[in-house]
């Protein structure tokens, strides 16, 4: 049986359908031309892959599109997550180590799993200073009123020179195994970022889905006036979704750091802000708010994680990458304008009546 018209209609439409899409063609890519993509093998209990590369590496822009999509649905936009990322990085690269970039050493041997704070201490303070970075930026905009760009522009701006005064501008390298785990550990086979992932974007689906917070961060997003007068607190709802950004880049500065075993002010989550809504707005939410898509914004991050390892892959040099996203981000801004959706439609209609 032939789809009908509407049926195709339905599907292009689809708020996913694009994502997919596009997700679909940088595979088919890999199969043709790197079949070894796919490979799949087991080393030391642990599941090894380009595939599971994609899903590990991915996980902190995975984590900062969760927490953008609630920002961007409220009609606004976080430019510090890349910030945010540092100063988490460099408030838990201190904690541990306190000696500002000098190695811990005793008898000419390099001390191992030495922390001078408690794990879990760590954790709490890093990703207090992470939240308390959301809060900043959700009081600026919600009772400021200053306008998005513009007030995360200022912590993006300041919060590397933050960063760079928690570590006294010098790169600040971690010796403590347990906090390794965060970024580099397995579970059950399986990269352990991938579980915070999970984590988190249940919280937000659950949130969002199955409680009147997500009715109210679009009602927010698309008339802001109009929900105020619905008797939805707009402040709160926006100081929410920054708050809960600024959580989500902190868990992804933890990451980074664990990852790399250091904390790099200068380096640490740089322009990751820029992938981050370009990861949301690929997976269909709109910059001007409104609805939104968690999963959506997942294939979005995934979409452009595959896109870079198989760059990469090929060995083409780094900065093509860029190249690359350029013209990802037009291909994007085109397929959701009016004028190819229109034109879409009369072609796809055209050819169904033909058939």
């Amino acid at each position: 049986m032939k789809p009908t018209n509407s049926s195709w209609a339905n599907l292009r439409h689809h708020p996913l359908f694009w994502p997919v899409v596009a997700l679909l063609l940088i595979m088919l890519f890999n199969a043709v031309f790197m079949p070894s993509f796919f490979k799949l093998e087991i080393k030391d209990g642990h599941l090894f892959g380009s595939l599971v590369d994609v899903l590990n590496r991915g996980a902190p822009l995975m984590l900062l599109a969760i927490g953008m999509t609630m920002v961007i649905a409220t009609a606004g936009v976080d430019l510090s997550v890349g910030a945010i990322i540092a100063i988490t990085a460099a408030s838990a690269a201190v904690l541990i180590n306190p000696a500002l970039g000098r190695e811990l050493v005793t008898s000419d041997k390099l001390i191992e799993n030495v922390t001078q704070t408690p794990l879990w201490l760590v954790i709490v303070i890093s990703m207090g200073a992470a939240t308390l970075c959301g809060i900043w930026n959700g009081l600026l905009v919600s009772r400021v009123k200053i306008q998005p760009m513009v007030a995360t522009l200022v912590l993006m701006v300041a919060g590397r020179g933050i960063a760079q005064l928690i570590t006294n501008g010098q790169i600040i390298t971690i010796y403590y195994s347990p906090y390794f785990y965060f970024g580099g550990g397995y579970f059950l086979g399986l990269p352990f970022p991938l579980f915070i992932v999970v984590a988190v974007f249940l919280i937000a689906w659950f949130l969002s889905r199955k409680t009147a917070i997500g009715l109210f961060v679009e009602a927010v997003g698309t008339n802001a006036s109009s929900s105020f007068y619905s008797g939805i607190n707009e402040k709160n709802i926006k100081l929410l979704a920054y708050t809960f950004c600024g959580f989500c880049a902190g868990i992804a500065g933890l990451i980074i750091s664990s990852n790399v075993k250091s904390a790099d002010a200068n380096n640490a989550g740089l322009w990751s802000e820029l992938d981050a809504i370009l990861a949301v707005v690929i997976g269909g939410t709109l910059m001007s708010g409104g609805r939104f898509s968690l999963v959506g914004s997942l294939l979005g991050a995934l979409i452009i994680q595959s896109m870079t390892t198989t760059i990469y892959a090929f060995g083409v040099p780094p900065e093509v990458v860029l190249v690359v996203k350029a013209l990802v981000v037009l291909a994007v801004v085109l397929l959701y304008s009016d004028l190819v959706k229109t034109s879409a439609d009369k072609l796809f209609d055209r050819k169904v009546v033909q058939q």
